[in-house]
This record gives C-alpha cells, structure tokens and sequence, in this order.
C-alpha cells in the first residue's frame, strides 16, 4: 500500500480542510470539525475512483491501494487541541509561551522549534499512554 500526505489546515472562519498535494487529481475535504474534515475527504477519493472507473479513465491508479498520513499545521493542531493548555504545553516543550501563542494564531514556526514541539506531543502521548488508574 502506498502512502501519501494529507496536510489538515484551519481556516480563518473556524473550519478545517484537508487536501493532498502527493496525489494527481485535487481532493479537498471540508468540515466543522477535523473528523468531519477527514470523513469529507475520504468520501472525496471514493467519488473520484467512482467516476474515472464509470468514465472509463485511468486517471485514479494514483489514488487505489493508498493509504493517507494526515499531517497539521501549527494552528489547526493547537486549535483543534483545544484542551491542551497553550502556555503550559509552551514550558513543557521549551518553548517561550507567548511564541507558542503566536503559532497558533498561524505564525510559520522554524523546523527547529517544529520539531521540539512535536517531540514534546510525542512525549505526552507515550507517558499519557502509561498511565494505569486505580
């Protein structure tokens, strides 16, 4: 199976969208939510293969057998995450706070600070992950 990306982005009005810029036909998915977004998108790749096939094109081979690794950006990941504390995730990842305010509201972060940030989510999920309840 092959893979491809599918970036997850945030738009100013609040809704999420998905597209993949690894694929030769456009696929777009729209939601309220990232789940509704990945839904519409997944729905849009099925009614692509759909129609080629009926219409006798070959144009979706690049679309069967795929699998897609969805990816955010910086603001629809800490806006999607709304539950995670900003400032506190900031500290935790050594990152200045009010920097990490600024990536939410949509400024590019460097691939250094990229990375930190998301060894730190990795880290959460792996001692989240451990976690036994009594």
């Amino acid at each position: 199976m092959k893979k491809r990306t599918a970036l997850i982005e945030i738009g100013k009005d609040g809704t999420f969208g998905v597209f993949s810029p690894d694929t030769k036909s456009v696929i777009i998915g729209e939601g309220n939510t990232v789940a509704e977004a990945k839904a519409d998108f997944e729905n849009s790749v099925k009614e692509i293969i759909q129609f080629c096939e009926e219409d006798g094109i070959k144009d979706p081979d690049d679309l069967k057998s795929i699998t897609f690794v969805y990816k955010y950006d910086m603001p629809s990941f800490l806006n999607y995450y709304k539950y995670l504390n900003v400032t506190q995730f900031a500290k935790y990842a050594g990152i200045n706070p009010s920097l990490m305010r600024q990536y939410k509201q949509g400024q590019s972060a460097s691939e250094k600070q990229v990375l930190k940030i998301q060894t730190a989510i990795h880290k959460i999920g792996q001692e989240l992950s451990a976690v036994k309840l009594l």
